[in-house]
């Protein structure tokens, strides 16, 4: 009985706190970067537009307002309306491989040159840059109390930053032990991120404090996921961990016992299931309360975009350019799409709506025609 209730209660709570279905505002759609979405996708979905940047896009992108962000290889970061036109661009001095932040009407991204910049939403007119020590490959992320706003991200110089939203002035610095590469999850007043040195680190964001630090692995390049007081976390050596955070312990590891490749892609989680991609080119959906092995796809590709769960869906792509629907129940194919370009970026999902950022430039929009 104890154990039925805590699953209702997380499947409670994971209806709650999916991503509404008119925004997806950051890299993972909420500030938890769980995944997930009540958005509703039609059974087959048809190519509504696509749209071509000038240069290679791995930065994930992000939609809201009606407006899709996303930046590309050549340092440019575009806006594209509803109808796949171009509303505006930025010219930065390096390349955007970091997908952007959409919080109160303005645009936070970072490019390779580690300067982090704050735009307008509607316009792109830039309100102030920030400079860290090396380049930002992890998404910014938001967090907000009372009328302050802040802004957290990762930097190559090892250190996570924190910046007042509306004025881009330093609050803290936290300098962890190797790179930060992916984004920092928030879940009330705690910043979770995972490093290249191989821990969990769950910093206080008003003091910018560490409060606890787990030994996860060797190296964490993607972000945890967290939802029902739990950080579910993929690592270089192939296994993802499912660590409590109050107590900084691990419940659960899970390692696929044939392979052993990376887990670059994050998790995404919904209710009593995760699911994340490897580049084994597997897609596994495992069992957030056991972590036991639910079902195992294979995608055909190496799989470095994270998932994301939407309306009893899984949208997966992988590094050969396959697009695919996959059903959460047991990971049964519903409908694909060949690209032929590899994707590493993370869909987008708004509105029976999802978006695609390819390597070579192009941007997919998916749905059903209204």
């Amino acid at each position: 009985m104890k154990r039925i209730l805590i699953f209702l209660t997380l499947l409670a709570s994971s209806a709650l706190i999916a991503q509404g279905e008119y925004c997806w505002p950051g890299f993972r759609g909420a500030p938890q970067l769980h995944g997930a979405s009540n958005a509703n996708l039609p059974a087959r979905p048809q190519l509504l537009w696509t749209f071509q940047a000038e240069d290679g896009i791995k930065a994930s992108p992000v939609a809201c307002q009606g407006i899709l962000v996303v930046g590309s290889t050549d340092g440019c970061l575009y806006a594209i309306d509803s109808n796949g036109k171009e509303r505006w661009t930025l010219q930065t001095e390096n390349a955007i491989e970091a997908p952007a932040l959409v919080f109160e009407e303005t645009v936070f991204v970072g490019n390779m040159d580690g300067t982090l910049f704050a735009l307008n939403l509607f316009t792109g007119r830039e309100l102030w840059r920030y400079q860290t020590d090396n380049q930002i490959m992890g998404a910014p992320n938001w967090w907000k109390k009372g009328e302050e706003s802040r802004v957290v991200v990762g930097s190559y110089d090892y250190a996570l930053h924190c910046v007042d939203a509306k004025t881009g002035g330093l609050k803290w610095k936290y300098e962890s032990d190797n790179y930060v590469n992916g984004a920092a999850a928030i879940t009330g007043d705690d910043a979770v991120f995972g490093g290249c040195d191989g821990f969990l680190h769950i910093v206080d964001i008003q003091s910018g404090k560490l409060k606890k630090k787990v030994d996860v692995a060797t190296y964490i390049a993607g972000s945890a996921a967290l939802e029902g007081g739990q950080a579910y976390v993929g690592d270089y050596d192939g296994r993802l961990s499912c660590i409590r955070l109050e107590e900084g312990t691990l419940a659960w590891r899970f390692e696929d016992p044939q392979y052993h490749l990376p887990f670059i892609a994050s998790p995404a989680v919904y209710g009593d299931k995760a699911v994340i991609g490897s580049r084994d080119k597997n897609i596994y959906c495992i069992d957030t309360q056991t972590g036991k092995l639910l079902w195992r796809h294979r995608s055909g590709g190496r799989v470095d975009a994270s998932a994301v769960i939407a309306g009893g869906k899984v949208i997966t792509a992988n590094m050969r350019g396959d697009v695919q629907l996959l059903r959460l129940k047991d990971g049964a194919v519903l409908w694909s799409y060949e690209t032929g370009v590899p994707i590493s970026a993370t869909p987008a999902c708004v509105d029976g709506r999802f978006f695609i950022a390819a390597e070579d430039g192009a941007i997919y929009c998916f749905g059903q025609v209204k």
